[in-house]
């Protein structure tokens, strides 16, 4: 676990990524973060796109700046992908928060969700962000456990869509 690291999108490991997305289409499952959903034909322009919107260049109306890491081991596999909110909106607050993180299938039940969400709690008291707010879905067990695993204190339960969401607060 100790060479696991964060890194920004790069074009070097544009096939490693594209794997990854297999992988995930293959199971038939939801791709989270939200960021895995963005059109990779042109390689180039999709990792442009996902550092501009670090920048607040071109980011859709209701979203807000969001950098993205990638969690990779030694042998620069991408082993799951975070998406770190520089602020919340109302939309956030109630689903979202400051962090989401998706660990690819294959991947799974070996710990990576809990470092990467670690991880990402350094980057984003590098923001200077000290309250953060993670948030899943209430019948998301193992992303509960990775939140409460990270310090995380439950907050409150909200509706999205009759979906409950749980709310969790980590202070760092």
């Amino acid at each position: 676990m100790d060479r696991l690291k964060l890194i920004k999108p790069t074009i070097i490991l544009e096939s490693e990524y594209n794997q990854m997305l297999e992988e995930w289409h293959s199971t038939g499952e939801q791709l989270v973060p939200f960021v895995l959903k963005y059109d990779t034909k042109d390689f180039k322009k999709f990792i442009e796109q996902i550092i501009g919107f670090e920048k607040g260049i071109d980011i859709p109306e209701s979203f807000v700046p969001h950098s993205t890491f990638w969690l990779i081991n030694i042998e620069n596999k991408i082993l799951g992908v975070v998406n770190i909110r520089h602020r919340l909106n109302d939309n956030l607050l109630k689903e979202g928060g400051h962090i989401g993180y998706g660990i690819r299938p294959l991947e799974r039940r070996k710990g990576y969700a809990t470092k990467i969400l670690e991880l990402a709690l350094i980057e984003i008291k590098k923001m200077g962000i000290t309250k953060v707010l993670v948030t899943c879905d209430e019948d998301n067990i193992g992303s509960e456990k990775t939140i409460l695993k990270n310090k995380g204190k439950f907050y409150k339960k909200n509706f999205v869509e009759n979906e409950a969401k749980l709310s969790f607060r980590i202070e760092i």
